[in-house]
């Protein structure tokens, strides 16, 4: 069974919990809370030098870093993870999307607003930059999901598990998406794919795969 190293509010980490209860797939769920540096104890690191979760321990002592690097290993050969060429592609080509346009801007956002004590006085400088970017991510998804209904393969993949991390909390750092029919839309849709389970969800650090599947982070 997996070990998944993770925070409970981290998109990054929500990312690859969604995706195993997706696939169905059991995993023992360890949580790590990095505003106490928990993911700088000298035994963390010793698994994950960049002191980053989420961290999936594939096999005794065999670990695997990067939210989207771990999406593809676990989908792999299912249908989250196109299999045609192109559209393999074009679901990566939104996962780099993700990480360079949204992730920076909401995530770090909702990092600093929503998780960090006095994050909004810390980070004042650099939120105007967060909002203009981060609308500019959304504006591309928007046009994107105006003519379809999912990022890759006309179907629910990692691509579309991967933005939906973020920008389904994107409201609690002052982001509206009022004027985004088309990802509240799309929202709506990845909330209905079986198997779907909230951020918040939690089960037992150990027990049976049911449990473990709807996550303790």
């Amino acid at each position: 069974m997996y070990k998944l190293y993770s925070m409970q509010r981290s998109g990054n980490s929500y990312k690859v919990r969604l995706a195993l209860a997706f696939l169905g797939v059991p995993y023992h769920a360890i949580e790590i809370d990095i505003l106490r540096g928990e993911s700088r104890t000298p035994d963390f690191l010793a698994k994950n030098p960049s002191g980053q979760v989420p961290l999936l321990e594939v096999a005794e002592g065999r670990y695997l870093a990067e939210s989207n690097a771990i999406l593809w290993y676990v989908a792999i050969g299912t249908t989250l993870a196109p299999e045609p060429p192109i559209e393999r592609a074009e679901a990566l080509q939104w996962m780099f999307f993700e990480q360079h346009a949204l992730e920076p801007n909401i995530g770090a956002a909702y990092f600093w607003l929503s998780l960090v004590k006095g994050g909004r006085d810390l980070q004042t400088h650099a939120l105007e930059d967060w909002m203009e970017r981060g609308y500019a991510a959304l504006q591309v998804m928007e046009n994107h999901l105006k003519t379809h209904d999912f990022f890759a393969a006309g179907q629910l993949t990692i691509a579309d598990i991967a933005l939906y991390a973020y920008t389904h909390v994107s409201d609690q750092c002052d982001f509206e998406l009022t004027t985004f029919p088309s990802i509240r839309a799309w929202l709506r849709r990845v909330e209905q794919e079986p198997g779907f389970v909230s951020m918040n969800e939690r089960a037992a650090a150990s027990g049976n795969a049911a449990a473990d599947i709807t996550a303790r982070i």
